[in-house]
């Protein structure tokens, strides 16, 4: 009798692989850092600041403690407050929208695109009031948003924009690395985005030097020097052992991006004739596919076949913000967003990261492929 061979799991995403590859190079930057005895807004930081700034093609990149922060500033500086309004989408981390309740403004949620999962420009339109202080588009799971009309309705209705860049490191639009768009880009290098550090770590990019000023002296304590503060600010500082680390991985990010792309190409070749939606490519900008989110009728059922087939998914996202319990103050009811809605009802990530093996690749589609077969829900009585 010939040994069951069983299947090999397949991660979501391999951070401890990825250690491996910096793992010598990021301990040296460790030890030289130690030996320094420079910790906080170092060396490491400044440098890291310039090379993000270069690459992203503004003036100005400021390190700071995580993404959250990172779109928290960016609102102070930009001075929106109570008695604001931010358009945003409903389709998206919560941090997009906590951090507009945090400087005390509003919210209000525009539907997205079914294709891109962005948001719409001609929903934005319908949300514009006399209270309505800026745009917060979303470049999510990498695609970049509808930037050139979000840029024209911002000029026509003199809105400041916020970009949240937090999935999208690298994404282009126009011609324009996302975060160089805007009035600012927020990132976040939390470990599983596209360009991240080993614990939490975040930046703002502008290309405006009085935001710039603001958010060094928010980011730390408000202090316009040593101990002389000017405003309430905040601890939000990224410390020099990420910073060097990320100084590491944004040498090679350029062949991350393109790995995650062959990655996205390989899925996207393989499911082509099958029930699943594949992700759509941007028009006039390129996606960096932080997540390759699928659309799958009785997502459910499927995602339950992968998951017993050992196979790493995640939902993002099951139920949109203007939904939730704690914005029930906003009086959205289900169907106020039909796009976001049903998105939530039919979207799943699947594993994706630089380096994914192709037999991985080949495996999630074999059960993909299973799962959607006539009769497969039954058999498993689902």
């Amino acid at each position: 009798m010939h040994a069951v061979t069983k299947p090999v799991p397949v991660p979501f995403l391999d951070l401890t692989a990825q250690y491996k590859q910096f793992e010598a190079e990021w301990l040296a930057a460790i030890r030289e850092t130690g030996n320094r005895g420079s910790f906080v807004l170092g060396p490491n930081t400044q440098a890291f600041e310039k090379e993000c700034a270069e690459y992203v093609g503004v003036k100005h990149a400021i390190g700071v403690a995580n993404g959250t922060d990172s779109l928290y500033l960016s609102l102070r500086a930009l001075g929106i407050g109570p008695g604001d309004e931010v358009i945003t989408t409903p389709f998206t981390f919560f941090a997009s929208a906590e951090t507009i309740d945090m400087v005390g403004a509003t919210p209000v949620f525009a539907d997205i695109l079914p294709d891109s999962f962005c948001l719409d420009p001609a929903s934005i339109r319908k949300k514009i009031s006399p209270k309505t202080k800026a745009i917060l588009p979303v470049h999510i799971f990498g695609h970049p948003a509808e930037m050139g009309e979000i840029m024209d309705i911002a000029k026509q209705h003199e809105l400041a924009v916020i970009e949240d860049c937090a999935q999208a490191f690298g994404a282009t639009s126009g011609g324009k690395v996302v975060g160089a768009i805007g009035d600012t880009g927020s990132f976040s290098f939390y470990p599983t985005k596209v360009l991240g550090c080993y614990g939490d770590g975040g930046m703002v990019t502008t290309n405006s030097d009085a935001v710039n000023e603001h958010i060094r002296r928010l980011r730390n304590h408000g202090a316009a020097k040593p101990f002389i503060h000017v405003e309430i600010g905040m601890n939000s500082r990224l410390d020099e052992v990420q910073a060097a680390l990320l100084r590491l991985k944004l040498k090679r990010i350029k062949a991350d991006i393109e790995g995650r792309q062959k990655v996205a190409a390989e899925y996207t070749k393989r499911l082509a004739g099958t029930a699943v939606k594949t992700p759509s490519l941007p028009k006039n900008g390129t996606h960096v596919f932080n997540l390759y989110t699928v659309r799958i009728p009785k997502r459910d059922a499927v995602r339950q076949a992968l998951t017993d087939a050992q196979i790493g998914t995640s939902q993002c996202y099951p139920q949109g913000l203007h939904l939730q319990e704690v914005y029930k103050k906003l009086g959205y009811q289900p169907g106020s967003l039909p796009v976001c809605e049903h998105a939530t009802t039919e979207t799943l990530s699947l594993p994706i990261y630089p380096g994914m093996p192709l037999a991985h690749i080949e495996r999630v589609c074999e059960v993909l492929r299973a799962a959607l077969a006539p009769g497969a829900a039954a058999s498993r009585g689902g």
